[in-house]
């Protein structure tokens, strides 16, 4: 049985609801995360001590050289890992108090990942692949589950691939597919880890205006990239380095 998370006590700023627009009131809050990892050199401090706020709607990008912790903070974010210290909430969450099924539940109806390899099942077509979270969150019923993948295909502009195979479509085409099913259950934060890393430029100029026309609706987007020209168009950029925050660009 699925046990609802922590929702009490949130901070008090913290919405309950994290699609509310209200001033000041942060979809995400960090504090004072720690992650430490054992490898075979001894003790890897990954995150020290991060506090980082993203209000709804924001989009923000994560940017550091490779080490410098990135991938682990969005893990944190998503719950995909767990903090060894410190503090995780989402639209009022407590997210580093989840277990690992309490968290894919969650993640399943509230967080959308998009990765940079595309992770889409190759023996699906590009329609069923975008209907399969929907299965998994029981969020819609099945019969609006088709006219629901096909509106997030039409979204990502890749409408017309919708009976094909992952295999039978560009690498940018099987990017917006992945944005597209992560999208499915309607989740109000988006999270990508190099989501153009395996893009040429024109392809991840292409997947970056399907981000903005999302935050245009209304969606908060953190985005690790590597891009230092897509990282410059967002409106706010954080940069990583020695797992610490040394710059918060708004």
């Amino acid at each position: 049985m699925f046990i609802s998370p922590l929702k009490s006590p949130a901070p008090a700023h913290i919405a309950q609801d994290g699609r509310r627009d209200e001033e000041g009131v942060p979809l995400i809050e960090l504090r004072q995360v720690v992650k430490k990892y054992q490898g075979a050199a001894g003790v890897v401090l990954a995150l020290r001590g991060v506090d980082l706020r993203v209000k709804v709607g924001e989009f923000v990008a994560i940017v550091g050289k490779s080490g410098s912790g990135k991938s682990t903070l969005v893990n944190m974010i998503t719950g995909i890992d767990r903090p060894t210290a410190g503090e995780i909430w989402v639209g009022g969450t407590a997210v580093h108090t989840l277990g690992e099924g309490q968290g894919a539940a969650w993640r399943g109806r509230h967080v959308a990942i998009v990765f940079q390899s595309f992770q889409l099942l190759p023996t699906l077509s590009v329609l069923q692949n975008v209907m399969l979270p929907m299965d998994f969150a029981d969020r819609y019923p099945v019969r609006e589950q088709r006219d629901r993948a096909m509106h997030l295909l039409e979204q990502v502009e890749i409408a017309e691939h919708a009976h094909k195979l992952p295999s039978a479509v560009s690498g940018g085409q099987q990017q917006r597919v992945a944005i597209a099913r992560a999208l499915a259950n309607d989740p109000p934060l988006l999270v990508a880890d190099e989501p153009t890393g395996n893009l040429d430029s024109s392809t991840a100029r292409s997947v970056f205006r399907v981000f903005e026309d999302l935050v245009d609706q209304g969606k908060t987007i953190v985005m690790v990239t590597h891009d230092k020209d897509l990282a410059q168009r967002v409106e706010r950029a954080v940069t990583l380095a020695d797992g610490e925050i040394v710059d918060d660009r708004a």
